[in-house]
C-alpha cells in the first residue's frame, strides 16, 4: 500500500545499502520510504507487521498460539504494536493488532495479549530503546537446533550473516517465559547483536531499524538451522568459511538494510495475493 512522503519526519533505515544501488540508477529496484509523518511511519509500521506475520503463515511457523512479534511505535517509544492472541498468522491484520506498554498491558486493540510475548519482547524493548522489532516463533528447526545449546558455524554466505552477530542464551533453559527474570535474562543477551537461540526455546531476532529485517532474519535463520541440522546428520565435517571471509560475508549480506531488501520480495507478493491484510 503506497504511502504520500512529506517532510515532517524521515523513516532512517540507516545502514550502508552495500554493493547493489549504485549500479541501478534509472531502474525499478525497492526504495527505503522516506519523508513519512508520525501517522504515515505508524500504519506502515503496521502494515509491515501484519505483512511479517502473512509470511511467518506463509512460511509454516505456526504452533498453537505461540509466536510473537513486536514492532516499537515512532511516536510512543514506551509501547509496542503486536499480533493479537490466539489468531492465526495468516489471519492477523491491521484492525486485529493490538497496542501494549513494557508491562503487557494492552492500550488499544480488543484481544487479549501473549504473556510470553510481553516478557520476553517487552524486556527487550525497554532494555534496549534502539530496538526497534523483534520476532519469535516455535519453529520446527530453529527448536531443535536450540535443544544443542550452541550457535551456528559459518557453513555458507547464508550462515555468515550471522557470524558473530547471535548468541545462545542457556538463562531459563526449557523454562516457560511468563516470569520477569526470564525476559531479563534475554534482554541482557540482546546488546548489539540480531538473533539468539534460546536454548531448549527456540529463535528470537531483532532489529534496530524495521519489522522487515527482524522477520527476514528470523526466516533465514530457520533455514540456517536446517542446514546445519542436515549437514550435521550426515556425520561428516563441513568446511567453514574462513573467518577474514566470514567476517566480510556477514558486512555486505547481513546487515539490516539486505534484510529489508530480501523482505521486500515477500512483501510484494503479500500484496498481490493477501489484499486482505489491510481490512
Amino acid at each position: 500500500m503506497a504511502q504520500t512522503p512529506n517532510n515532517d519526519q524521515t523513516l532512517d533505515l540507516g545502514d550502508r545499502e552495500s554493493i547493489y544501488q549504485p549500479t541501478q540508477k534509472g531502474l525499478i529496484f525497492p526504495e527505503k520510504p522516506t519523508g513519512m509523518s508520525i501517522a504515515q511511519e505508524r500504519h506502515h509500521r503496521k502494515e509491515r507487521l501484519v505483512a511479517a506475520c502473512r509470511a511467518f503463515a506463509l512460511q509454516g511457523f505456526d504452533y498453537g498460539f505461540a509466536g510473537h512479534l513486536t514492532v516499537r511505535d515512532p511516536q510512543h517509544p514506551h509501547l509496542y504494536w503486536t499480533n493479537p492472541m490466539a489468531v492465526h498468522f495468516s489471519q492477523v491484520k491491521i484492525s486485529n493488532l493490538i497496542l501494549a506498554d513494557h508491562q503487557g498491558t494492552v492500550v488499544e486493540g480488543d484481544y487479549a495479549i501473549n504473556q510470553a510475548g510481553f516478557v520476553l519482547h517487552g524486556a527487550v524493548h525497554e532494555m534496549h530503546p534502539d530496538i526497534i522489532a523483534m520476532c519469535h516463533a516455535h519453529t520446527v528447526y530453529g527448536t531443535a537446533f536450540a535443544s544443542l545449546g550452541k550457535k551456528l558455524d559459518p557453513i555458507s554466505q547464508d550462515a555468515a550473516a550471522f557470524y558473530e552477530d547471535h548468541v545462545v542464551i542457556g538463562a531459563e533453559a526449557g523454562q516457560v517465559a511468563v516470569e520477569t527474570k526470564a525476559g531479563l535474562g534475554v534482554a541482557e543477551s540482546f546488546k548489539g547483536v540480531k538473533a539468539a537461540i534460546h536454548k531448549n526455546h527456540g529463535l528470537l531476532t531483532a532489529s534496530r531499524h524495521s519489522i522487515e529485517a527482524a522477520a527476514f532474519w528470523f526466516i533465514a535463520l530457520e533455514r540456517c538451522c536446517q542446514q546445519q541440522l542436515l549437514i550435521e546428520a550426515t556425520g561428516l565435517k563441513p568446511t567453514l568459511v574462513p573467518h577474514d571471509k566470514a567476517l566480510y560475508s556477514r558486512e555486505h549480506v547481513g546487515s539490516e538494510y539486505i534484510g529489508w531488501l530480501h523482505f521486500q520480495t515477500i512483501w510484494n507478493q503479500l500484496l498481490q495475493t493477501q489484499p486482505d491484510m489491510f481490512d
